[in-house]
């Protein structure tokens, strides 16, 4: 696996679980796609560092739980701002 990979699943991995990100502000972030932040935490982080990508796949799993909460919360607010 190239160094850099290796590097960024590293970096990716810590800003998540330093800052119970998302998928979509990780992402946003580092500038790369969600489908790359995906696949440094399940697949190239297993072999480089398995119990920090454990705890990353925590904290992605707790925001997927959630995510249909957040996305209902969101709903609401834009119709509220629309009424006034």
């Amino acid at each position: 696996m190239k160094d850099y990979i290796e590097k960024r699943a590293i970096n990716v991995a810590n800003y998540i679980v330093t800052n119970n990100a998302t998928v979509r502000q990780t992402a946003k972030k580092f500038g790369i796609s969600k489908s790359t932040v995906h696949k440094d935490v399940a697949e190239h982080l297993l072999y480089i560092n398995p119990v920090l990508a454990a705890e990353a796949r925590k904290v992605l799993d707790v925001n997927k739980s959630e995510r249909h909460i957040r996305g209902g919360m969101a709903t609401r607010e834009k119709y509220l701002h629309q009424r006034r």
